[in-house]
C-alpha cells in the first residue's frame, strides 16, 4: 500500500523536486536569456507530461494517502493537457519576458509551482487537498502578476486578484466546512455516500453548496463573480495573463467535477439550477461587454467569461429528471470544450506577445490593423484562433460548441432545448467581436509597418498551434473519445 501511495503521486513528487532544482540552478546562471534554466524547466515538464500520459494509458484508478488522493484517467489526461499548456506558455513568454526584465528564475519556478497546485487539485479526493492545491496555484499566480514591480497596472491587478481571490477562497472554505458539518467527512467519496443515505441536515447542506458553487464560479470567472477577470487580464503582463487563462481553467473544471459530480451528485437538482443562472449570466454579460472593448486583452477577458458560461451548460444537463443516463455525455462535452478553449487561448495570447516589443504592448485591437499586409501567415493563424473562439467550422471551437449543444438537446427536456437556443443566439452576438478582429487584420490599413521580429521556436509553435486548432476541428473524434473515456472511468469509481 505504501508503494502505491508514492506511485499515485509520482508526477507531483517529480514536479516539486524539479521546481526546487530549477530554483537552485538559476542562482548560478549568468546568461541573461536564462537558457539553462529555461531548458531544464521544459525538460522537467516534458517528463511530468509523459508520466501523466503513461498513467492515463494504464487506465487504472488508484486511491492513496489514506484516500485523500485519487489518481484516475481524468486527472492524468487533464494533467497532460495542463503541463503542455504551461510548456507552450513558457515558449511564447520567453522573448516577451526578456524584453521587460521579467526573465528570471522566479518566472520558471513559480510557473512550476502553479502547475504543482493544478496537479494537486486534479488528483484531490479530499476537501483539504483541493484547498491546498487551490492556494498553491493561486499564490504562485498572484506573485507572477506582480513580477513587474515598476508597472503600476501590474501591481494594481495583483492587488485586485489577491483580495478577490482571498474572498473567493473564503467562500469555498466556508462552504466545505458546512459540508463537513453536515456529512461528517472531508473525503469526497464519503460525502457522496452520506448524501445518498438521506440521513443528513438538508438545509445546512444546501447552504454549504451555495458557498461552494460561489467559490468555483470565481475560479471559472463566471458572472457575477467575474469582476477580477477583465482587470487582471488587462493589467498583468501578457505572459502571466496566458499562464492565468490557460492551465488553471482545466484545474477549475476538474475541481468542479470532483466536488459537484463525484461528491454531490445527489444534490444535482439544486446545483444544476445555480449553474444555469451562472451560465446564462456569463454568456449574456461576457458577449455584450466584449463588444464595447478596444483593448484586446480586456475583450478576451470578457470572451473568457462567455466561454466559461458556455462550458457550464454541459455540466447543467448531466442529471435529468433524477436519472444520470446522459451524465457521461454531458460532462465529457464540457471537458472537450474546456480543452479546446485552452488550446485556442494559448495561440491567441501567443500572437499578442509576438506583436509586442520592448516598450510597446500590442494589446489594442487597432495594433492588429493591416496584419495581413505585414505578415499574411500570422494573420491567417490569428484568424483561425478567432474563428475557433467564435465557433465557426471547421475549427475545434465549432465542434466544442456543437458537443455541448448536442448534450443539451439530447435530454429532450424543453427547458434544456430553450437553453441551447439562448446559447446559440448569444454565440451569434459573440461572433461580432471575433469577426471584427478578422476585419481589422484584413481590411484596415496598417498603423505600424515595421517588420515583425520573432524567434524561430515561437513562429513554429504558433503555426503548430493554429494547425492543431484546424486538425482537431476536422478530426475531433480522437480528442472527444479521450475526454469521454476519462469521464466514464471517473464516474465509474
Amino acid at each position: 500500500m505504501n508503494k502505491m501511495n508514492w506511485l499515485a503521486v509520482y508526477p507531483e513528487v517529480v514536479l516539486l523536486a524539479m521546481a526546487c532544482v530549477v530554483a537552485m540552478v538559476d542562482l548560478w546562471v549568468t546568461d541573461p536569456r536564462r537558457t539553462p534554466t529555461y531548458w531544464l524547466t521544459q525538460a522537467s515538464l516534458a517528463v511530468v507530461a509523459l508520466m501523466h500520459l503513461d498513467r492515463f494509458d494504464a487506465g487504472a484508478t488508484v486511491y492513496a494517502m489514506q484516500q485523500m488522493v485519487v489518481a484516475d484517467p481524468m486527472g492524468h489526461l487533464l494533467g497532460v493537457f495542463a503541463t503542455i499548456a504551461v510548456m507552450v506558455s513558457l515558449v511564447y513568454a520567453r522573448p516577451y519576458a526578456a524584453e521587460r526584465d521579467m526573465l528570471k528564475g522566479e518566472l520558471f519556478t513559480l510557473s512550476m509551482f502553479s502547475l504543482l497546485g493544478i496537479s494537486v487539485m486534479l488528483s484531490a479526493n479530499n476537501f483539504l487537498v483541493i484547498y491546498l492545491g487551490l492556494e498553491l496555484m493561486s499564490l504562485s499566480l498572484y506573485a507572477m502578476t506582480a513580477m513587474r514591480r515598476d508597472d503600476a497596472n501590474a501591481t494594481e491587478a495583483a492587488m485586485k486578484y489577491f483580495v478577490l481571490g482571498a474572498l473567493a477562497s473564503g467562500f469555498l472554505l466556508y462552504g466545505l466546512s458546512m459540508m463537513y458539518g453536515a456529512t461528517g467527512s472531508l473525503e469526497i467519496s464519503d460525502v457522496f455516500k452520506a448524501i445518498g443515505t438521506g440521513q443528513i441536515n438538508k438545509p445546512v447542506l444546501i447552504f454549504g453548496l451555495v458557498f461552494v458553487v460561489c467559490g468555483l464560479a470565481f475560479k471559472l470567472g463566471a458572472v457575477p463573480f467575474h469582476m477580477w477577470v477583465p482587470d487582471v487580464y488587462q493589467g498583468a503582463p501578457t505572459a502571466v495573463t496566458l499562464l492565468i487563462g490557460g492551465a488553471p481553467k482545466l484545474a477549475a473544471f476538474a475541481i468542479t467535477i470532483r466536488l459537484l459530480v463525484e461528491g454531490m451528485l445527489g444534490l444535482a437538482v439544486d446545483w444544476q439550477q445555480m449553474l444555469v443562472v451562472l451560465s446564462v449570466g456569463s454568456m449574456f454579460l461576457g458577449n455584450l461587454a466584449a463588444i464595447a472593448q478596444s483593448n484586446l486583452k480586456r475583450m478576451l477577458a470578457y470572451s473568457t467569461i462567455a466561454q466559461m458560461g458556455f462550458m457550464l451548460l454541459g455540466l447543467c444537463s448531466g442529471v435529468v429528471n433524477g436519472n444520470t443516463l446522459s451524465a457521461a455525455n454531458a460532462y465529457s462535452s464540457s471537458m472537450f470544450y474546456v480543452v479546446s478553449y485552452v488550446l485556442t487561448t494559448l495561440g491567441t495570447f501567443g500572437m499578442i506577445m509576438l506583436l509586442s516589443r520592448q516598450g510597446f504592448e500590442s494589446e489594442h485591437i487597432d495594433d492588429f490593423k493591416g496584419l495581413a499586409r505585414r505578415n499574411p501567415w500570422f494573420a491567417g493563424v490569428m484568424a483561425i484562433f478567432m474563428f475557433s473562439l467564435a465557433g465557426i467550422p471547421p475549427t475545434v471551437g465549432f465542434y466544442a460548441k456543437l458537443s455541448v449543444l448536442q448534450a443539451l438537446v439530447s435530454t429532450n427536456v424543453t427547458g434544456y432545448i430553450v437553453l441551447a437556443v439562448v446559447a446559440v443566439v448569444l454565440s451569434l452576438v459573440g461572433a461580432f467581436y471575433y469577426l471584427r478582429m478578422v476585419k481589422v487584420m484584413y481590411f484596415d490599413a496598417p498603423v505600424d509597418t515595421r517588420p515583425i521580429v520573432s524567434t524561430g521556436d515561437v513562429r513554429a509553435l504558433l503555426s503548430l498551434n493554429g494547425a492543431a486548432v484546424l486538425v482537431f476541428g476536422l478530426l475531433p473524434g480522437g480528442l472527444m473519445a479521450l475526454c469521454a473515456e476519462a469521464i466514464v472511468k471517473a464516474l465509474a469509481t
